[in-house]
């Protein structure tokens, strides 16, 4: 008995219009008997609501897209009642590579959110052992709810991938123990990453995070996070939030580029203060060192010039924020503190800027 199951084989047609829900799950469904593979040829398949299944199953495609273009393999949702593309529930172990997963724009965010990759437990450690899902060089957009939606997740990651123009965020987590590294979130309406009820030991490295409505990445509760390397640009609100009424600790968060954040779109903020870079709020042992902060307008120098405050640190202990360069950062205030303990918060270099400031060069506005 073979490991490996072409698509085609069980009556896929890439053209674009002919319905092949049934032959993927049938490929799928032999796969999770062996630990298979399921390859995808380049070409559009209509797909409804999928289901991985077993343990070590492989969905890959040819990973071929690029910023405008869906590129080789790839499916495209035709069922605007489904709750997502592919559930991936239980499926321990599984992967997802070299995909472009199109939700065409079906179903509705508020009323009926469809979201690409979903995997949900009821409860934490629901499956009683790690998931440890791997989503590698895909394109997920287009979807009304989340890019990718980890609900009660267990161990994952999400590596070189794009997750794009979806009506919710580019990735929704709610659990732990996750590496996120080197993919596009851009355009969401949302957050490029979103957390739920509690986020913890996460890292993510090297993401370019980009025109996501809500913000960059947003972290309400948890603890353990390594944030590196990574480049936001244009967030439409705060490109970091971390805590609120819940607490935050243990984080390091350093050397990332934030450029032109805190860009309202049609009104200004409830809250004047997300027009920033950098919020944190009830923090507790962590670190902001060695970031770049600018302001900007949107691309060919049109738009809001924002933002209005580099970082925003209230109610935070056993904090460090230092070295930070925020050469013509903001425009109203560099740093506002309130109510911080037992923190170090200095050696912030930098210059307010105003509405003549010159943001670069014409291609870096």
């Amino acid at each position: 008995m073979g490991t490996v199951f072409n698509i085609l084989d069980f009556g896929a047609v890439g053209d674009g219009k002919t319905d092949c829900t049934k032959a993927v799950q049938n490929a799928l469904d032999q796969a999770a008997e062996c630990m298979g593979m399921v390859m995808v040829p380049p070409g559009k398949y209509l797909v409804g609501s999928l289901r991985m299944r077993g343990q070590g199953v492989s969905l890959v495609g040819t990973p071929a897209w690029s910023y405008r273009s869906d590129g080789a393999s790839v499916f495209i949702l035709n069922d605007g009642s489904a709750n997502c593309m592919i559930d991936i529930s239980g499926a321990f172990g599984c992967s997802i590579i070299g995909m472009s997963l199109c939700g065409n724009d079906l179903g509705d965010t508020d009323t009926h959110p469809i979201h690409g990759v979903k995997l949900y437990w009821d409860q934490y450690n629901g499956g009683s052992e790690e998931d440890s899902p791997a989503i590698d060089s895909c394109r997920i957009g287009h979807f009304s709810g989340d890019g990718v939606h980890f609900e009660h997740v267990w161990a994952f990651s999400v590596r070189h991938s794009m997750l794009h123009t979806n009506g919710g965020n580019g990735l929704f987590i709610d659990g732990w123990d996750g590496f996120i590294l080197d993919n596009w979130f851009s355009n969401n309406d949302g957050w490029g990453i979103k957390g739920g009820g509690v986020v913890a030991s996460i890292t993510a490295t090297g993401n370019r995070v980009e025109w996501n409505r809500s913000g960059g990445f947003c972290i309400p509760y948890g603890d353990s996070y390594n944030f590196t390397g990574n480049f936001f640009d244009r967030s439409h609100g705060p490109a970091i939030e971390f805590g609120g009424e819940m607490p935050v600790s243990l984080v390091t968060l350093t050397g990332n580029i934030f450029r032109r954040s805190g860009a309202y779109i049609d009104k200004a903020f409830e809250d004047p203060y997300d027009n920033c870079h950098v919020k944190l709020q009830n923090c507790s042992n962590l670190t902001v060192i060695g970031n770049t902060m600018r302001v900007g307008r949107n691309d060919g120098g049109g738009g809001v010039l924002s933002p209005d405050y580099g970082m925003i640190i209230r109610d935070c202990h056993e904090c460090i924020v230092k070295d930070n360069t925020m050469m013509t950062g903001a425009l109203k205030e560099l740093i506002v503190e309130n109510g911080n303990k037992n923190s170090q918060i200095e050696n912030n270099i930098g210059t307010l800027a105003d509405e003549n400031t010159s943001t670069g060069s014409d291609l870096l506005n």
